[in-house]
């Protein structure tokens, strides 16, 4: 597979990464509370891996396939949504509520939750990363203070560039985009912020640092 046609897999696997997170809480939330039954015989499922199915299917492009989307930093899958620079250093907490577009049912048709039905997925699970958002330029910031489960996002906003696949490959270390519906969901406004799960709510970090800071 060409070194082009890998990258392109990996941007269309990397696209929508991150709102595996709150899509996650979601649905473990609204089936937490529902009764489970098998009817019937039952047999393990094997899936196939998502990332090895996109780098087979990008291996069968033509060489130069790159060339019909333009230039990597054009690509819709590469734009982080823009945040502000944060000017002093804050706290606050969000609620991530969450509201139904379906209807779920159980299997004997008994309505579990409406559409239209709004909760908490916070409190149902727990989840063990933080992210840590920051603009490209204070990249080495977050490297020094998140753990190795974090989540680093890379928001838009100043003019370095936020190309997560380029920079990934630069430190050895798996980064992403801020999509714009992760930070209208997480009620993000600046970076840097890490944004951290405590109890059933989102505590939200901001810090305002120097320039110089950036590369500590």
């Amino acid at each position: 597979m060409s070194h082009d046609a890998h990258r392109i897999g990996l941007a269309a696997w990397q696209f929508g990464t991150t709102m595996g997170l709150i899509i996650t809480s979601v649905f473990v939330a609204a089936t937490a509370r529902g009764e489970t039954a098998t009817i019937g015989r039952t047999w393990p499922i094997a899936e196939p891996d998502a990332l090895s199915e996109i780098e087979a299917r990008a291996a069968q492009q033509p060489p130069n396939i790159a060339e019909r989307f333009g230039p990597q930093q054009g690509w819709s899958a590469m734009q982080s949504a823009s945040l502000a620079v944060a000017r002093t250093d804050r706290k606050r907490t969000v609620v991530p509520f969450h509201t139904l577009d379906f209807e779920i049912r159980l299997h004997d048709g008994k309505l579990l939750y409406p559409k239209g039905y709004t909760f908490n997925p916070l409190a149902y699970v727990t989840l063990p990363q933080r992210l840590v958002v920051v603009h490209p330029r204070d990249l080495s910031w977050a490297l020094a203070r998140a753990r190795p489960i974090d989540w680093i996002l890379l928001a838009g906003g100043t003019h370095t560039t936020t190309d997560p696949i380029a920079l990934g490959e630069k430190i050895g270390r798996p980064l992403f985009i801020l999509e714009e519906r992760v930070k209208e969901r997480l009620g993000l406004a600046v970076a840097p912020v890490i944004v951290e799960q405590v109890g059933q709510k989102l505590e939200l970090s901001e810090f305002a640092i120097e320039p110089q800071q950036s590369a500590k």
